[in-house]
């Protein structure tokens, strides 16, 4: 077909494809926006930012031609902001807030779930449910039996509300409703509201009461300040604990905060003194500096030691001179198959202090039985140990493969010069590994670093430290010390705190990557 055809035939097909394209962005732009205003509605701002940042940009460029090239790079960035720096940059904001299973909400829902609380007050009448038919009359009487008000006929339906006008007049005739229809319809039943003759409101209390039920807190007229009721106290929001606070006035009329406070609290901005507890609180200070260290200890040994088994082992299934080879090499690859946390929790069996395989062949061959989980230095050892068996078999793939790119020549020519097997080791194999496996060395150290699953199965932590302020164990990583203050802290979940010290992780693995990165250019060079 000539060109000039050619091109006249993709001219003619042009308009269709941009007669589709535009519209199709159309849907798009307004179901992103439609999105984007429901996040907002509901209070996510950050992702509501975010999905707007994306979606605009990604409209554009796949509605763009000039911006063709960044097609293909678009999808990798998106989820880049999406999957990482966004989880990042929400992690720092919430270091800065008091955010807490105390302090979850917004202020205006915290204060909308105050002014929600009602307490009894007024007439307590008994009830029951009389059939009619169908449906159902209700009927409300005083416990002496004086009087008897009934409601029109009606339904069940937990879904709506509805107001019943009661009026006095004799008990109607009936099949009375037992307990257990009361005790199946509770939801519909709670949703009736029962009004007297007199105008006054009750509802369900009991399974057996109707009782007038009142706000327990008024708003004042700034909108701020709440009054209880029943009994006169005042609250105005402490916008720095974050909680509805007692005040008090002196004698001067100032409001002095008094200690009581209404629960649930409100999320606020306090700075940096998340970060300030971490620095200055000795209950907090003492046990992060000390989980830290064992941290990077037990990062560095774990490295170390599954690197040296692994090449070792590498190096002995590759000898020549060994038979059966083949075995060797499937029964010390299998602890790389099965799961780890199958593995872990089968090694927390075997080293039960009480009952536990390895304790009792020490008990036996030397008369010992280590204290392994309420020991802090033996319950350290256990966990190199359990760490180190989990990590060689990849170190030792890792090293078979090296050692056949290792050239023969080498051990042939220190063969001639009388090395020794040990000399050709460090003089030849160790060095050519060294440099290959550096950069998988500093990807293990992060790795373990960060080894959460371990920790949490083996130990859990323990044994626990005396004298903190926050949970915090002996073998306790950063990341496990981090996730037990955001979940298992005695006075409440603090997510802000532990925000904070996830923000202080990030730092110092980011330095501790940059300085290994440095070492192991310099070594590669």
């Amino acid at each position: 077909m000539p060109v000039a055809q050619i091109g006249l035939t993709a001219r003619k097909k042009r308009p269709f494809s941009h007669a589709f394209k535009w519209p199709l962005i159309g849907l798009l732009a307004c179901l992103t926006g439609y999105l984007i205003v429901r996040m907002y509605v509901q209070g996510e701002y950050l992702f509501a930012m975010l999905t707007l940042i994306l979606s605009s940009l990604g409209l554009y460029i796949y509605g763009n031609r000039r911006a063709y090239s960044w097609r293909y790079i678009y999808p990798g960035l998106a989820g880049m902001s999406l999957f990482v720096l966004f989880p990042l940059v929400c992690t720092i904001a919430i270091a800065f807030t008091n955010y807490s299973s105390l302090n979850q909400l917004t202020f205006e829902r915290a204060q909308s779930v105050l002014m929600g609380r009602e307490f009894q007050g007024g007439s307590a009448l008994n009830f029951s449910l009389i059939a009619a038919g169908d449906q159902w009359q209700l009927v409300l009487n005083a416990p002496d039996g004086s009087n008897v008000l009934v409601s029109p006929p009606f339904t069940f339906d937990a879904s709506a509300q509805k107001t019943l006008d009661l009026v006095a007049q004799s008990q109607p005739a009936g099949e009375k409703a037992a307990l257990r229809v009361i005790t199946q319809n509770r939801l519909a039943i709670g949703q009736l509201s029962a009004k007297l003759p007199d105008g006054e409101i009750l509802r369900m209390s009991s399974l057996r009461q109707f009782s007038g039920t009142q706000p327990l807190y008024k708003l004042a007229e700034d909108g701020k300040q709440l009054t209880n009721v029943q009994t006169g106290a005042i609250y105005r929001p402490n916008m720095e604990s974050g909680f509805y606070q007692a005040v008090k006035l002196d004698a001067v009329g100032k409001p002095q905060w008094q200690a009581e406070k209404l629960s649930p609290g409100f999320t606020v901005g306090i700075g940096w003194k998340n970060f300030l507890r971490v620095l200055h609180d000795d209950g907090i200070k003492k046990p992060f500096l000390s989980i830290f260290v064992w941290t990077v200890i037990f990062a560095l040994l774990t490295v170390v030691l599954t690197v040296a088994v692994g090449m070792i082992l590498a190096c002995v299934v590759q000898w020549e001179a060994l038979k059966g080879k083949a075995i060797y090499r499937i029964l010390l690859i299998l602890p790389y198959a099965v799961p780890a946390f199958i593995s872990i929790l089968i090694f927390k069996g075997l080293f039960n202090q009480s009952f536990g395989e390895i304790n009792l062949m020490l008990n036996a061959l030397f008369g010992i039985k280590p204290a392994w989980f309420s020991d802090p230095l033996t319950a350290k050892s256990m966990i190199i140990l359990v760490n180190t068996w989990l990590g060689y078999p990849y170190m030792m793939i890792l090293c078979m493969g090296l050692l056949k790119a290792i050239p023969d020549d080498l051990y042939e020519a220190s063969a001639m010069d009388g090395a020794t097997p040990m000399q050709n080791f460090f003089r030849i194999t160790l060095p050519l590994l060294v440099k290959p496996l550096t950069p998988l060395m500093i990807a293990s150290f992060a790795f373990n670093f960060n080894n959460f699953v371990l920790i949490q199965l083996l130990t859990n932590g323990g044994p626990d430290m005396i004298g903190t302020t926050t949970p915090a164990g002996h073998t306790d990583l950063l990341v496990s010390y981090t996730y037990r203050i955001a979940f298992e802290g005695s006075g409440g979940q603090d997510f802000g705190l532990a925000a904070a010290i996830a923000t202080l992780i990030f730092l110092l693995v980011g330095v501790l990557a940059i300085v290994n990165l440095k070492a192991s250019r310099l070594k590669l060079d």
